[in-house]
């Protein structure tokens, strides 16, 4: 089972990637509200994918870019999926320059974010 880490500042989008997610056979491995979580549970779980909000309050000055950029330093191999808001373009554009290997437009329509997470993984 494919194990996968989500992470949002918004509760409510945590809990409904994590349900379309949980409901296709992939398991959540953890859960962050910022980066600097984000960082930390990568360390903690070691998933197979990280969903990852870049819009998000800065903590210890780290941002969702950041995250993505300390994930990939400390695992090239990592996979990151960005959620954005469709506004955000030149943000997706500076987290997939860090790394990150696609991007999802929040609100997520879940067969585009199934679609993607399949791509991501290699499915």
């Amino acid at each position: 089972m494919q194990r996968i880490l989500v992470v949002d500042d918004a509760l409510f989008m945590r809990r409904m990637i994590s349900q379309i997610l949980e409901e296709h056979g992939y398991l959540i491995c953890g859960q962050a509200a910022n980066a600097t979580e984000a960082v930390e549970k990568y360390k903690e779980c070691r998933p197979d994918l990280v969903t990852m909000d870049i819009v998000m309050p800065k903590m210890d000055e780290l941002d969702g870019i950041g995250a993505v950029r300390q994930i990939i330093r400390h695992d090239p191999k990592a996979r990151i999926l960005i959620c954005s808001v469709i506004g955000q373009q030149s943000l997706v554009v500076e987290a997939i320059r860090a790394g990150a290997l696609d991007f999802v437009i929040k609100p997520v329509q879940p067969q585009r974010l199934l679609d993607a997470v399949a791509k991501a993984l290699g499915a």
